[in-house]
């Protein structure tokens, strides 16, 4: 299932790692065991930020991909479900609407 990951990184720990110059490979290290189908970093609510594309094949999967961030950066984490334009197309809206009129 694709899941967005929501991540907002506080300024500590993650300051440290860019003034020891380590934040490149921790975030490699991340990435690469997670393999996000996209990732994008931004600014949330005045901290750092990342919002990542990631496929869940079962629920136990969550905390291989939330662990890294809480235990590296004292994150959070927030999964949703989300969907592309030929899932919502095959989403049968037109008989749920019938069914629910």
């Amino acid at each position: 299932m694709r899941m967005l990951l929501n991540i907002r990184i506080p300024h500590e720990p993650f300051n440290t790692f860019v003034r020891e110059g380590t934040i490149g490979d921790v975030m490699a290290k991340i990435l690469d065991e997670i393999k996000p189908e996209a990732a994008y970093f931004t600014e949330q609510n005045g901290t750092r930020g990342a919002v990542l594309i990631v496929n869940l094949d079962d629920p136990s999967g969550v905390p291989a991909l939330a662990e890294p961030w809480f235990l590296k950066f004292n994150a959070d984490c927030e999964f949703r479900v989300v969907m592309l334009p030929e899932d919502i197309q095959k989403a049968g809206l037109e008989d749920l609407g019938k069914k629910w009129r």
